[in-house]
């Protein structure tokens, strides 16, 4: 742009000079055209960015990874004068590369494009328009502004996957766990008066006998164990050679692997408790409902600095609650096996996820003997990618 307006003012120069030196009116003619070139790209470029609006929509704000999603970008602008067609640079995100879209239509004062991109990675983000670029028809002046939207978020939401049912500790049985609480007579919780439907057995004979009409036990229900999912949000852990450009698939995978086993869970009718720490903590009760929690999973950040041992720690308190513990991570070290052992002889089955490009790690290999030959599930998971 500063060597287009050095040469235009060098040929105006010019020729104003020969026109001058010379009496040439052609000359000056062409001086007086080259400086009205400049005013008119200069005043058209002012005009236009003073007015020019940029708008954009997407077509859904909540869509399943993998799906294609549609921006509908609008640019207007009063300016009488005509200008170039206006360039859009895109703003970066997970799913958008940063690029620029050229409208195509001169002298058009409102303009319409598509633009349509696939949702790759899970995640919260912004996509749009990150700046506008408005030019002349000659290119002499160029100006770049943002718009003042900040754009609609878009929430591309984790999809589950088919998973093994988790199986609990011994004694801890689920649904098969409450029905025998619930038919054990030594524990009554209170007595009530006898309803069609009763069974003869839970008739209580010495509160008939004292009140004259049947009487029947009525117990408290006990409550189901928890499985507790541990998902590591710390930064993911690359085998040596992977190139970093693959670390987003393994966050997708390890959010879709914690949504596929609350899934599961959720429809073998059991409970299940997952702590999320990060930017937004909270802990999860399958009493939410799994929508919420692929919302949240969603906008996890994986930038939490604690170390993911600590968060394993503190969970150990109540441990003897839990019927099954699910690890979900993409680095296993030492004290994570040390831990994931202690959780087992704590009473919980444990499964492990291991979200990992390189099953056969040499690193890797022993830690998994280990909590092998401790009875620990352990289960690969390659990303998609």
């Amino acid at each position: 742009m500063k060597r287009a307006n050095l040469t235009l003012g060098m040929c105006f120069g010019f020729f104003l000079l020969c026109a001058l030196s010379m009496g040439n009116r052609t000359y000056l003619l062409i001086s007086i055209i080259i400086a009205l070139a400049w005013v008119f790209s200069w005043a058209s470029v002012r005009m236009a960015e003073k007015s020019v609006k940029v708008e954009n929509a997407l077509s859904g704000v909540k869509v399943n990874r993998g799906d294609v999603v549609a921006m509908d970008i609008a640019v207007s602008h009063r300016s009488p004068l005509p200008i170039a067609p206006v360039a859009l640079r895109m703003r970066a995100t997970s799913n958008t590369p940063a690029g620029t879209i050229h409208l195509t239509q001169l002298g058009k004062r409102r303009q319409r494009v598509t633009h349509k991109f696939a949702a790759d990675h899970v995640g919260a983000m912004f996509p749009g328009v990150d700046s506008y670029v408005v030019s002349d028809v000659f290119g002499f002046f160029k100006r770049e502004h943002q718009p003042d939207m900040a754009g609609q978020e878009l929430l591309v939401l984790p999809v589950p996957f088919d998973v093994e049912p988790l199986t609990f500790a011994a004694g801890d049985m689920g649904v098969e766990t409450m029905k025998r609480a619930m038919e054990d007579p030594s524990s009554p919780a209170d007595i009530r008066s006898w309803q069609q439907g009763d069974p003869l057995k839970r008739i209580h004979w010495k509160a008939t006998a004292r009140k004259r009409e049947l009487m029947v036990r009525q117990f408290e229900e006990p409550a189901l164990p928890d499985a507790l999912i541990l998902m590591d949000t710390s930064p993911p852990y690359l085998s040596p050679g992977v190139d970093e450009a693959r670390k987003p698939f393994l966050c997708d995978a390890i959010l879709e692997t914690a949504a596929s086993v609350v899934a599961c869970q959720i429809r073998q009718d059991n409970n299940v408790r997952m702590p999320l720490v990060g930017d937004r903590p909270m802990e999860y009760s399958s009493r939410m409902g799994l929508p919420l929690l692929l919302e949240e999973l969603a906008r996890c950040t994986f930038n939490e600095t604690e170390r993911f041992e600590r968060v394993m720690m503190m969970q150990l308190a109540e441990m003897r609650k839990n019927g099954a513990v699910v690890v979900i991570s993409t680095r296993l070290r030492s004290e994570m096996v040390d831990l994931i052992i202690r959780m087992k002889r704590m009473g919980p089955n444990v499964r492990l996820y291991l979200v990992t490009f390189d099953p056969e790690e040499a690193s890797v290999l022993p830690l998994v003997a280990r909590l092998q030959q401790a009875y620990i599930e352990v289960n690969y998971v390659t990303p998609q990618g």
